[in-house]
């Protein structure tokens, strides 16, 4: 009965249970329908690390459920309800929290993120402008921040959430910047440090919040996802006071397509905890009266890409990396990756590159759309 109803509810998005196309779902375990039926995305991404079923092409699965709206028809129910009232009720990304995700995330192991990120160490989604080479694409990435902040010899950058200190070593060896590198993962900290050793990178592990000076540019790749809606007030007036009054700002984040107060239940408990992807809605008023948005720039399609270069990449270390981390987590680290990639490609979720100057002050519009 409840195996013909979940037929049903997934005929529209051209899947199957038990079929023959790689995006079906194969179930090993009957009790994944009622656990479906009772827990919904965390029940979906469990019982996945648990084994109770199986599908060859993940990305695809998800890139099919998305986009014929699967998600919206089976949202409700108290259960739903009852995750979302924290994100409104509470600052779930304040000071004393800040470091959780860094705890739970950013700091499970360089070995594990650096098997499967290129040698500039970009946790953050590619350039795959005239390439499919994930190497090439995230030099292009960097080359095209760098070029959108108009980055010059003798210039100070600031860069809030540094991860392993790619985009600060980039900036220092090619455009000849300082850079002030901000970060709050230890492990992060570790490797950036090391790498960036005979440069003029001067690392802070410290909170966004806590950081003084002021720069001549100011950049932010991947980080702006865990700032919380009740904060991002908050991180544009660090922004606005630490950038000199002629500075350029710019923001790379993932960005969801509506304003939301919490994520996905399933990878807030296991992959960003706290986590909360801002609409525009919640940029535009977090930036209002403090930056004249210049330029927003919609990379989502290029980290479909990316997260499939990165799974490759995941898979085919998987050997040298199993001493480390179980099957469980094996399982967990593809759901997260492909389903991501379905997300981006079913355009539920993007990427935007935002170039913002000081408000009332005049400056110029920098050459940001290259």
């Amino acid at each position: 009965m409840l195996a013909r109803k979940f037929s049903e509810m997934l005929e529209p998005a051209g899947i199957r249970i038990g079929g023959t196309d790689p995006w079906d779902i194969q179930v090993h375990d009957r009790r994944w329908y009622r656990r479906i039926l009772r827990e919904k995305n965390l029940g979906l991404g469990e019982s996945y690390m648990d084994g109770w079923w199986d599908c060859l092409r993940l990305d695809e699965l998800f890139f099919r459920l998305l986009k014929s709206g699967m998600e919206e028809r089976i949202r409700g129910g108290l259960l739903y309800l009852g995750r979302l009232l924290p994100g409104n009720l509470l600052n779930l990304q304040s000071k004393g929290r800040s470091r959780i995700i860094a705890e739970k995330h950013y700091d499970l192991g360089n070995d594990l993120f650096l098997s499967f990120l290129d040698s500039h160490q970009q946790y953050s989604c590619g350039y795959f402008q005239v390439t499919d080479d994930l190497e090439e694409a995230q030099r292009r990435k960097l080359q095209l921040i760098a070029e959108k902040l108009d980055l010059s010899p003798g210039d100070h950058l600031l860069d809030i959430g540094c991860g392993w200190g790619g985009l600060a070593r980039y900036a220092a060896q090619h455009y000849g910047c300082t850079v002030t590198a901000v970060n709050i993962s230890r492990e992060q900290l570790r490797h950036a440090q090391q790498s960036c050793k005979d440069l003029p990178v001067h690392f802070r592990d410290c909170d966004y919040r806590a950081i003084s000076g002021r720069f001549d540019k100011i950049v932010s790749v991947g980080m702006f996802e865990h700032v919380g809606q009740k904060n991002h007030r908050t991180f544009m007036e660090v922004a606005h006071r630490c950038l000199k009054d002629d500075g350029v700002f710019l923001l790379h984040t993932i960005v969801g397509n509506t304003s939301k107060a919490c994520c996905d239940p399933w990878i807030n408990k296991y992959i960003f905890p706290n986590g909360v992807l801002p609409g525009m809605r919640q940029i535009a008023r977090a930036t209002d009266r403090l930056f004249v948005v210049e330029d927003v720039h919609n990379l989502g399609p290029h980290y479909d890409k990316t997260l499939m270069a990165w799974n490759e990449r995941f898979q085919k270390a998987w050997q040298q990396l199993k001493g480390c981390y179980d099957t469980r987590f094996k399982r967990m680290w593809e759901y997260y990756l492909l389903s991501c990639a379905g997300a981006f490609r079913a355009r539920n979720i993007q990427l935007w590159q935002i170039v913002m100057t000081k408000f009332g002050f005049g400056r110029r519009q920098p050459e940001c759309r290259l």
